[in-house]
C-alpha cells in the first residue's frame, strides 16, 4: 500500500450517521418497505432526529434500500349525474371535523382462484379508516354490516354525509332507509366517474401498492390475515399532509381543541 494511501486512511472520520443510518434501516423494514424517504424522514423527525429528507436519501441509496411501492393511476370518464341521491361532495374531500364528510366503495380481490371483497369508511377530515367489512362474496349484508359498525364509531343523529359511487348496494332502498334512520346524508358520484370519489380510490390503489402487489401470499386465508394486519395498521400510518402524524394522532390532538 503506498504511504499516501495508508495515511488517508487512517485520517478518516468515524461516520457521523452511523446512529441515524441504523434507525432508518430499522424503520423501513419495520413498515416493510413502504415508506420512501420523504415518510422515512417525517418519522425520524417524529423520534426527535434532526435530519433532512436530503441525508435521508443519500443514505437509503447508500444503504441500498428503497421505496418499494410503486402507485398505479386511475383514469375515468365523465359520466351523468345520478337520479338515486344528489352529488353533495362535489369533489370538496376537505372536513373542519371528525365525522362530518365520509366516503365508501367496494374494491375485489382475486387470488388462488378465489375472490375477496372489502368495504371500507373513510374519514375525510384525517384520512382515518372508521370501519371496514370483508367478505368472500359481493352480498348487500357487507354495506349493511359497514353502516351499522360505523354508527357504533360515530354515534347517531350526525348529519354527516357518506359519498359513494352508484353501485347497485348503495342504490338498495334498504341500505338507504339504514343511512336515514342513522340520520346519515347520503352522497353519490356521478355515473362511471370516480373521480368523485378520488380519496377512496387513492385509498385501494394505496392498500393493493402496499399489501397486494409487494407481498407474496401462500393462501387465500393468509391474504386475508395479512389485509385485515394492513387495514390495523393503516391508522398509525404517518401522513405528510397531517405534518408528519397517523390519522389517529391527528384526530386525537386537534379534535381536543376543536372541542
Amino acid at each position: 500500500m503506498a504511504r499516501s494511501t495508508f495515511y488517508y486512511n487512517t485520517r478518516q472520520k468515524p461516520d457521523k450517521w452511523a446512529v441515524e443510518r441504523q434507525r432508518i434501516v430499522e424503520l423501513y423494514h419495520q413498515h416493510k418497505g413502504r415508506y420512501g424517504y420523504r415518510r422515512l424522514t417525517l418519522a425520524m423527525r417524529n423520534e426527535g432526529y434532526t435530519i433532512n429528507s436530503k441525508t435521508v436519501r443519500r443514505l437509503m441509496a447508500e444503504t441500498g434500500i428503497k421505496c418499494m411501492v410503486r402507485m398505479k393511476k386511475y383514469r375515468s370518464y365523465k359520466g351523468e349525474i345520478g337520479k338515486i341521491a344528489p352529488n353533495l361532495l362535489e369533489r370538496d374531500f376537505n372536513a373542519s371535523q371528525p365525522y362530518r364528510k365520509m366516503v365508501t366503495d367496494v374494491t375485489e380481490f382475486h387470488l388462488f382462484g378465489a375472490k375477496v371483497y372489502l368495504s371500507p369508511v373513510l374519514d375525510l377530515y384525517n384520512g382515518e379508516l372508521i370501519y371496514y367489512t370483508i367478505s368472500r362474496h359481493p352480498v348487500l349484508d357487507m354495506v349493511m354490516d359497514m353502516i351499522t359498525g360505523t354508527v357504533a364509531v360515530i354515534g347517531s343523529n350526525t348529519d354527516a354525509i357518506l359519498h359513494s359511487d352508484q353501485g347497485w348496494q348503495y342504490q338498495h332502498k334498504a341500505y338507504q332507509k339504514l343511512l336515514k334512520d342513522n340520520h346519515i346524508i347520503q352522497s353519490m358520484s356521478r355515473r362511471g366517474n370516480c373521480l368523485d370519489n378520488a380519496v377512496m380510490e387513492n385509498f385501494f390503489g394505496l392498500l393493493k401498492s402496499e399489501l397486494l402487489y409487494l407481498h407474496k401470499f401462500d393462501s387465500i386465508e393468509h391474504f386475508m390475515s395479512e389485509l385485515e394486519e394492513y387495514l390495523h395498521y393503516y391508522n398509525d400510518r404517518i401522513k405528510e399532509k397531517l405534518n408528519g402524524m397517523s390519522p389517529i394522532q391527528y384526530r386525537t390532538l386537534n379534535h381536543k381543541v376543536i372541542c
